[in-house]
């Protein structure tokens, strides 16, 4: 954004809040579907969001707003509301857009990696997992009458809606569908969900849970799928406790019955776990998609595109058979030869060129920039580390799928999700996941070697 335009969004702020001045206003990385800004009025600490041109969402922030204050009511820790579109909009702040919120800046870490392992929240880790089922329950707590406008309806179905309608099949994926169709648990009450309760949109102190943040994603459905999300491995970030890398199962499904005054089927959560898995997934391939298409360019949404097979790894873990057929995730090597290798460009070759960008980028870039500009930093010097990986695999993980479907009798992935989908493989479950898997191996090879061991 110009100076011109965060002086535009600065003037509708203060107009907006009635406020003196406007000042501190930087863009917080991160946000993969809508715009967060820092700010203080009048010294007040203050967070705005937007939201991103042609992002989806479940809830608009006129909703979120009366979502927000009634999880309040209900004790939920979460930021206050100071203003949103829905108070109604000064003539001069059309620089905020049509769809915002403000609310108070909670002080507290939100970044997982330092929430797990640093020394400052050592005494907050033990007991996190039991306020978030506390403030789950309370979630779930919410009456849906007093939050019109929330959308409900069946998840799966509606991943399978979203995922058809990205064109791209992945068999991993229909793995997990079958899976799911098949063992569904009985309905339950329906509730206020969350729809993205996780470690990352959670404010963290020394003494633990400070905010529940993003409501983006609430809706109306089965309160353990918030339970579930959070179990989701991706929420781990390289930590091994099961529950968002900092708790047990126990504590929290412990403080939720203590508070919600009914019991957790514990299966079902294993459901709902699996389901969330396969919405990661599937919720990667549309932030890529975001970016492909020309919506949003964004270096952070075409790395993300690459996660999916980290997800369908993940997946496989949780699927009968699944574990047992991985193989191991190594790394391709590039080949030891000449330069030019029998093509006719000049040294250096495109492998060593992308090196050089990458090694660059976590250099001199990385140690000049902070904030937002070197986030993207990192993440584009991971993605041109893909890209090394890729041309050091050649076209031998090509060559081997060929072979894997061949021996299952369809001509390409397409195919072979498509029977998956209509049940014709079921009596060949372990083949099929012993292909896929290998597949899944292959790509998270070249994605991110390091992931499988990251248990």
């Amino acid at each position: 954004m110009t100076e011109d335009r965060e002086a535009a969004l600065a003037a509708a702020l203060a107009e907006v809040l009635g406020a003196g001045e406007v000042t501190g206003l930087r863009r917080l990385s991160g946000g993969a579907s809508r715009e967060t800004w820092s700010f203080e009025a009048d010294g007040r600490p203050l967070i705005l969001q937007r939201e991103r041109p042609g992002s989806a969402r479940s809830a608009a922030m006129a909703t979120e707003a009366v979502l927000l204050r009634a999880a309040a009511e209900r004790g939920v820790p979460v930021p206050a509301v100071v203003a949103s579109c829905a108070d109604g909009t000064p003539a001069g702040a059309g620089a905020l857009g049509g769809d915002w919120l403000v609310v108070e800046r909670v002080e507290g870490e939100t970044i997982p990696r330092r929430i797990l392992r640093d020394d400052d929240f050592a005494a907050a880790r033990p007991k996190l997992a039991a306020q978030c089922g506390d403030a789950l329950a309370r979630i779930h707590a919410i009456p849906p009458a007093s939050v019109p406008g929330l959308a409900g309806g069946d998840q799966l179905d509606q991943l399978r809606r979203t995922l058809d309608g990205l064109g791209d099949p992945h068999p991993a994926l229909e793995l997990g569908f079958r899976w799911l169709e098949r063992h569904r648990p009985p309905p339950t009450a329906e509730t206020v969900v969350h729809g993205d309760f996780r470690n990352g949109n959670l404010v963290v102190g020394p003494d633990g849970l400070r905010a529940v943040l993003d409501w983006e994603l609430a809706h109306l459905g089965d309160p353990l799928e918030d339970l579930g999300w959070l179990c989701v491995r991706a929420w781990r970030f390289g930590a091994a406790p099961r529950v968002g890398g900092f708790g047990t199962v126990d504590e929290l499904v412990g403080a939720y019955e203590a508070t919600a005054g009914r019991t957790v089927d514990r299966d079902a959560l294993h459901w709902w776990e699996v389901l969330g898995t396969l919405k990661w997934g599937i919720i990667c391939m549309l932030q890529a998609a975001t970016h492909l298409q020309g919506v949003v360019r964004s270096v952070e949404l075409a790395a993300i595109g690459r996660r999916v097979c980290e997800v369908e790894h993940d997946l496989l873990l949780l699927l009968p058979g699944g574990a047992a057929a991985l193989p191991p995730v190594v790394a391709p090597e590039p080949p030891v030869a000449g330069p030019r290798a029998g093509a006719p460009h000049d040294a250096p070759t495109a492998g060593q060129l992308v090196e050089a960008v990458r090694e660059f980028l976590e250099g001199d870039v990385m140690a000049a920039t902070e904030g937002r500009v070197r986030f993207h930093a990192r993440v584009a010097a991971r993605a041109l580390a893909i890209v090394e990986r890729e041309l050091a695999a050649g076209d031998g993980p090509a060559r081997a799928l060929a072979e894997r479907l061949a021996a299952l009798g369809v001509a390409d992935e397409a195919e072979l999700a498509a029977a998956v989908r209509s049940g014709d493989l079921d009596d060949r479950w372990d083949e099929v996941v012993a292909a896929v898997a290998a597949t899944v191996a292959d790509k998270l090879a070249v994605a991110n070697p390091g992931y499988a061991a990251q248990m």
